[in-house]
């Protein structure tokens, strides 16, 4: 039995001193980041695009507007617009059909957009718990009664 682990343990010896001989590996070559920075744009946010955004595709839409609403209830929906209306924000209420009955939405006219901010969606958002906003084409989903 002594004689079989010395002799596992003489392999193993000569094992490892056989994989130490062989080259070491390169490191791969990686190219500096500057390179891919110049080939992509730059990030913009909707704000600074002047009433132009682009699609996933690259592709100019013709303005961006700002949609609340969800599924929130048709007095819910009214009661959002008549206070944005009293901050002087227009909007446009509309509805849209689906899988589970009508869903209300209030388009936030372009002008307008810039009066809406982060801390105004917060509070109707604690307000309205299932209020939700989208920044999509003004050719989008909401459309008049």
């Amino acid at each position: 039995m002594r004689w079989v682990v010395l002799l596992l343990v003489m392999l193993n010896a000569f094992y490892y001193v056989w994989h130490q001989q062989e080259a070491p590996l390169r490191p791969k070559e990686v190219a500096p980041v500057s390179l891919y920075k110049s080939a992509q744009p730059g990030i913009r946010l909707l704000s600074e695009s002047k009433g132009q955004s682009s699609d996933a595709a690259g592709q100019a839409v013709a303005g961006a507007c700002l949609y609340l609403g969800g599924e929130i209830p048709r007095s819910d929906a009214k009661t959002i617009e008549q206070r944005l209306i009293s901050l002087d924000i227009q909007t446009q209420f509309g509805r849209r059909q689906d899988e589970f009955g009508g869903v209300y939405w209030l388009k936030v006219e372009p002008e307008s957009r810039r009066l809406v901010d982060d801390a105004l969606l917060a509070g109707l958002k604690q307000d309205f718990p299932q209020l939700k906003s989208k920044i999509m084409s003004c050719e989008g989903i909401a459309t008049s009664d």
